[in-house]
C-alpha cells in the first residue's frame, strides 16, 4: 500500500502534467497540462491501464529495489 506509481511530463525543465496511482487520475500544473489531463482522463480505459501499472510493474520490481 506504500508504493505509488508516478508518470509525470516535463517541458523545458517544468512538470506540467502527472498521473499518480493514489490520485487515480492526472493532474495539470500549467494551462496546457491541465488541457492536456482534462482530456487524457476522459479516457477510461487509457486510465485503467496506468492504475494497472502499479500492480504490473512497481510491485513485481519492489524485491529488487
Amino acid at each position: 500500500n506504500d508504493i505509488e506509481f508516478i508518470l509525470s511530463y516535463y517541458y523545458n525543465m517544468d512538470e506540467y502534467a502527472r498521473f499518480s496511482s493514489s490520485v487515480g487520475k492526472y493532474v495539470g500544473y500549467t494551462e496546457y497540462g491541465v488541457k492536456n489531463a482534462e482530456r487524457w482522463n476522459k479516457d477510461a480505459s487509457y486510465l485503467a491501464a496506468l492504475r494497472a501499472q502499479k500492480e504490473t510493474y512497481c510491485k513485481n520490481h519492489i524485491d529488487a529495489y
